[in-house]
């Protein structure tokens, strides 16, 4: 399921750290509202909703509920994502940067990627199924 909108930040991130544990609140923000919209349709327990991030020490801080020196400038507000963390309603799992699916909708890609992430995707090829009927 996908869920996006555009909007300007209205902070100044100090660090790819910062901007990326920022995200990471705000996606897991959307992703609880889905969760409570999907229990109220289709009662019973749900699994932890899993948050796929390319930064592992943004991982570790929203693991981590000590406040570090490093994340003391970090507006309260982001530490959200802490919470769901320990509630267990969320889990932050590290994904590499090759394996990054949302790349095919961000990123100009070589063809061998293209192809490559379309496959993770599930899409399918269509030029190849209107050759063979040619």
């Amino acid at each position: 399921m996908i869920s996006w909108m555009s909007r300007k930040k209205d902070t100044v991130a100090l660090s790819n750290v910062e901007v990326e544990y920022v995200a990471a609140c705000e996606v897991s923000r959307e992703a609880i509202w889905l969760r409570k919209l999907l229990s109220n349709l289709f009662e019973g327990p749900m699994n932890p909703t899993v948050i796929l991030c390319d930064n592992s020490s943004c991982i570790r801080f929203s693991e981590d509920p000590v406040f570090h020196g490093k994340t003391k400038h970090i507006n309260n507000k982001y530490h959200y994502i802490r919470e769901l963390v320990e509630n267990g309603a969320l889990q932050l799992r590290y994904i590499s940067i090759d394996e990054q699916v949302v790349d095919i909708l961000t990123k100009s890609l070589s063809n061998k990627k293209l192809v490559y992430l379309r496959y993770k995707l599930g899409l399918v090829d269509l030029s190849s199924l209107f050759e063979r009927e040619k």
